[in-house]
């Protein structure tokens, strides 16, 4: 009777093609429905959002700014102190203004529902991974939300106030003044601080490719000078600013990210070289 109540056990965890189909409506609706949560939220707190979070980059109180005039001071390099913001912002279409706090609302809603958003995500995707690849990937949901917010943060605090000094500084003739459209300024920002988010998953994708064994330590070891090639490249891109500090700034958080992607691919092989003996 245990036996047939064990056997009954198993044969109900099995589901139909159409069950997983129906679990994963599920999941995507509770997903949804945190980003729709946050971004109601969001739009409640519209104002203060927008004038201290959205607009903060282009203030000269902002931290970031402040620590670049004291750097500034120490170098000698007058590029990096951003005293005021030299441009106007407006909005040139009558449903301007309220798209754009349609927008932000839904932007903010998306980055603070993310760590639900992935939960959701990994729960569908976690029975039917193998008991050693659930052990191996424990914890997946809180280093990719902390990577996830750190990114965000490093794009918000870092690469997006001196990409935006640099952009709003920038000028051909000084006959010409700088007006930006802030539709134009808030996609920017988001893809700053969007970019950075997905930029520093790195590790995590260094992760699940060596646990599949596209990557190795000594393949990321043996293509490090490439590696450090492409992080200048993208450091200039996301820093227009043609100053070396500035590119500095970014350079050194991707080669550390790196780093340890190389970190993390050695734990992974020694992990797959003990599961095969």
């Amino acid at each position: 009777m245990a036996l047939d109540q064990e056997l009954d056990e198993e044969g109900g965890d099995e589901m139909t093609f159409l069950d997983h189909l129906e679990e994963l409506r599920w999941h995507i609706i509770r997903s949804l429905g945190s980003i729709l949560i946050f971004t109601i939220l969001a739009w409640i707190f519209q104002k203060e959002i927008f004038g201290q979070i959205v607009m903060g980059p282009t203030k000269s109180d902002f931290w970031t700014n402040r620590m670049l005039c004291k750097l500034s001071d120490a170098t000698g390099i007058e590029g990096l102190c951003f005293q005021q913001a030299n441009f106007i912002l407006q909005s040139r279409e009558v449903s301007g203004q309220f798209m754009m706090a349609l927008t932000q609302s839904i932007i903010v809603g998306l980055l603070f529902s993310f760590p639900y958003f992935f939960w959701e995500i990994w729960r569908f995707v976690k029975p039917g991974l193998k008991l050693s690849e659930a052990k191996a990937a424990r914890g997946a949901v809180f280093w990719v939300s902390l990577l996830f917010f750190m990114g965000v943060f490093f794009g918000y605090f870092v690469v997006s106030p001196m990409a935006i000094n640099f952009l709003a500084s920038f000028k051909l003739d000084d006959s010409i003044q700088n007006q930006f459209d802030i539709s134009d300024y808030i996609s920017l920002l988001a893809m700053m601080t969007l970019a950075c988010g997905l930029t520093f998953q790195l590790p995590m994708i260094t992760y699940v490719l060596s646990r599949v064994g596209v990557v190795t330590p000594a393949f990321m070891r043996e293509y490090r000078r490439h590696a450090i090639v492409v992080i200048l490249i993208v450091a200039a891109v996301i820093t227009p600013s043609p100053d070396m500090i500035s590119q500095l700034l970014v350079t050194i958080p991707l080669l550390g990210l790196y780093e340890v992607s190389i970190i993390v691919s050695g734990r992974v092989k020694r992990q797959r070289d003990a599961e095969m003996l």
